[in-house]
């Protein structure tokens, strides 16, 4: 299949050279959403981590990690904040940890805080929080869904009774609906276990206080996570907020997770064959927490996406491209739920189903597997298991990076340039070597690591004048090896090149 871009990191093939590249950039405007990549690295099967990323044609080809997305980017100020460099919002590196807070106490307690010289902080929105999500996390493990180089994470405090996994962070936005029979309803992100659900709003309709954590933001001009949608009249939707183009209908058949990643790569659609299935955080980017099916507005009801795409099904679920680390094994994958999030409560057969956690909820199914075997759900909620969702593919917009390969000569200091790039913002420059599955962000003045980089390094800056350099050395050993090269900036990415070393 002839792809407008090959975006796999198992493309990034083998690395070791000295090269110069010409990458010119062509943008309509900035990105006020910038989605920040999940930051998954490794390639899974249905149940165990693979060896090697997957080729195309290949089974289980076209999952998260093999998509470059805008890495995550931190900025320690030292005063106890962290500032987020793509999306501009600065947050709380240490939350406190002593005290839980119900919904309204955590909102007054953001607008008294003071942290690092500043007064103005906020509870965040679903939104800004999720941004900060890590798909490296391991509920098993006991690995947090944050990077904890960066910010502070406790598990809670045994005095509080609570599991190690109730590790909730509350977020300003209201469900518009309720769940389990009634509650009032705020949504959250789960740092411990990788989800977003609908928790009670100060107290349950049984009097039983909902108390967690909060961690506080502040900055932004209120444009994050605001969508700027525009039907293009072929069937796709571009989000220039985000820089991503949607397609305006869904799959229309459930499939599971090895065959939704199939009907992605395999998608030829409105003059586009690079389409992909999103990973979680793109497809969190268009739900609309304005809408539910069980919205108390009338005006408000329907699937939780805004009425300019069309969907088969309200209460339908929707696939993306990332693992969730939740079980010993990964055998299950992201979904996000644009109707009600529903769970089985109560002692089977005599319980009832309910919407547990609001329409916006972010959960994880088995990749593969019969759902008539959880005929009353699993887990405390009894959550609903689908195992068969439905796709909605995604795809870069706007014009993309080129690249064009230059001579390589081994043990030599090589340049990579970018021109004609978004001034004044960050860029990188990826390589991978061959087999490893594994992507290198290409810092200033850097050795080419053979035996396998990691993601890891640093962005440039792009200057006023839309340009930028990295000089790279290879190491002698890299005579005679493959190496291939992919640009970033802004959500967008190159075709990626290869060249012989000499």
């Amino acid at each position: 299949m002839n792809h407008e871009r090959t975006r796999n990191r198992a493309a990034l093939l083998a690395c070791a050279g000295a090269l110069t590249l010409s990458c010119t950039v062509a943008y309509g405007q900035d990105r006020t959403y910038p989605i920040i990549d999940t930051n998954q690295s490794a390639y899974y099967n249905n149940t165990s981590v693979l060896g090697s990323a997957p080729l195309p044609g290949e089974a289980f080809y076209g999952q998260d990690a093999q998509y470059i997305g805008l890495q995550p980017w931190y900025q320690d100020n030292g005063d106890g904040t962290v500032t987020d460099l793509h999306t501009g919002l600065m947050w709380q590196k240490s939350p406190d940890f002593s005290t839980l807070r119900n919904w309204s106490e955590a909102m007054a307690y953001a607008e008294s805080l003071t942290v690092g010289g500043y007064d103005d902080w906020r509870v965040p929105d679903i939104k800004e929080l999720y941004s900060l999500i890590d798909f490296n996390g391991w509920t098993f493990g006991g690995v947090p869904f944050i990077d904890t180089d960066v910010f502070d994470f406790e598990f809670p405090d045994p005095n509080f009774g609570l599991r190690d996994m109730d590790c909730q962070y509350l977020t300003s936005t209201i469900y518009v609906g309720s769940t389990m029979g009634g509650n009032d309803t705020v949504f959250g992100v789960n740092f411990a276990d990788g989800r977003i659900k609908g928790y009670p709003k100060d107290f349950d309709i049984m009097g039983h206080e909902f108390a967690r954590y909060v961690r506080c933001v502040r900055g932004g001009d209120g444009s994050y996570g605001v969508n700027n949608f525009v039907e293009n009249g072929d069937g796709t939707i571009t989000d220039l907020a985000t820089g991503l183009m949607w397609m305006q209908g869904d799959s229309g058949t459930e499939y599971n997770w090895q065959d939704a990643l199939a009907y992605a790569e395999n998608l030829s659609f409105a003059g586009h064959d690079d389409w992909q299935l999103p990973d979680a955080k793109q497809l969190q980017s268009i739900v609309d927490y304005t809408r539910a099916p069980d919205a108390s507005d009338p005006g408000q009801q329907g699937t939780a996406i805004d009425p300019i795409f069309n969907v088969t099904e309200t209460e339908s679920y929707f696939w993306s491209g990332t693992t969730h680390l939740d079980m010993p094994t990964p055998e299950q994958a992201v979904y996000v739920c644009f109707g009600q999030a529903w769970g089985y409560m109560g002692n089977p057969p005599f319980g009832e189903w309910q919407n547990v956690h609001g329409a916006g909820a972010q959960r994880s199914d088995p990749k593969d597997g019969d759902p008539n075997d959880y005929p009353y759900g699993r887990g405390p909620q009894g959550d609903d298991v689908r195992i068969f969702n439905y796709v909605r593919c995604v795809r870069p917009a706007g014009t993309t990076l080129s690249v064009s390969p230059m001579p390589l000569v081994a043990d030599q200091t090589g340049q990579f340039s970018v021109s004609d790039a978004l001034p004044n913002q960050s860029a990188w420059l990826v390589y991978g070597l061959r087999g490893s599955g594994a992507t290198h962000v290409a810092s200033l003045n850097t050795t080419i690591d053979l035996a396998g980089p990691k993601l890891a390094g640093s962005a440039l800056t792009v200057g006023a004048d839309g340009t930028a350099q990295w000089n790279l050395r290879v190491p002698a050993a890299g005579s005679g090896q493959s190496v291939s090269v992919q640009a970033i900036q802004a959500g967008n990415k190159s075709n990626v090149v290869s060249t012989q070393v000499q």
